[in-house]
């Protein structure tokens, strides 16, 4: 296959159900802080507990994808890509913590032979883990997230993370790929559209655009027009600037 064949594929085999069954719950990942008017605030994340993957718990393999085809996948199962801060905080509390596994680069980091090297090498280092898969895993792939560069470049798609500690990512945030691009580094990792505020169940997206509460979730400050924005992205990865409105 082409890589835009691939990666179609891989968009048509997780929209059939073909997942395996732990990343069909999600688990909890709290940030506790401050709103902006100082009150003490808790947001409860609900995230799946590894990057998707195609197949089943004995016979799976992490699949990086192209912007247009993870937030497609996301959007059908009532999920987004996490923010730079969101993914901070799930490696902070990931209860299986794995080293980043770089392989030489070149040409052939987009080659599903690097897919399915890297895949063996992670299963391997998972394998040492005294936990089931279930259990919130972070560490072996950089993330595609959601950032305001994702409208200023359009055309492109933003990555960050592959930690090696909890203050030092290798990747740090980049759009310096087109947003078709995917190797064998990414991972999508989603996260539930339905998050707790102090127990009580709120939209990420109203989350996101609350000027109180938006920079709990994200470094880069509220987001109106959200979902029309990852829609529009989704759909056909044109600039979506007039539906995005940037909280100051």
């Amino acid at each position: 296959m082409s890589e835009q064949q691939r990666d179609q594929a891989i968009r048509e085999a997780l929209l059939g159900g073909n997942l395996p069954q732990f990343l069909r719950s999600a688990v909890p990942v709290e940030l506790v802080g401050r709103a902006s008017d100082g009150t003490a605030t808790r947001v409860t994340l609900c995230v799946l507990p590894d990057y998707l993957s195609v197949g089943s718990a004995r016979d799976s393999l992490l699949v990086p994808m192209g912007l247009d085809s993870a937030l497609a996948v996301a959007d059908a199962f009532g999920f987004i890509l996490p923010t730079r801060r969101m993914v901070d905080a799930i490696y902070r509390q990931a209860a299986v913590r794995l080293s980043p596994q770089p392989l030489p680069p070149g040409a052939q980091m987009t080659s599903t032979a690097y897919f399915v090297r890297h895949n063996e090498m992670v299963q391997a280092q998972r394998s040492t883990a005294d936990l089931p898969p279930a259990a919130l895993t972070a560490g072996h792939k950089k993330d595609l997230v959601i950032s305001r560069k994702l409208w200023s470049t359009p055309g492109r798609v933003a990555i960050y993370g592959w930690h090696r500690g909890a203050e030092a990512p290798i990747q740090p945030l980049s759009t310096v790929h087109g947003a078709r691009y995917a190797d064998y580094s990414h991972g999508v990792r989603l996260v539930s559209t339905t998050a707790f505020v102090d127990g009580k169940p709120v939209s990420i997206f109203e989350l996101m655009r609350d000027r109180r509460l938006a920079a709990l979730l994200s470094d880069e400050g509220p987001l109106d027009g959200l979902p029309e924005a990852l829609h529009s992205l989704a759909d056909s990865g044109a600039t979506v600037l007039a539906a995005l409105r940037v909280g100051h």
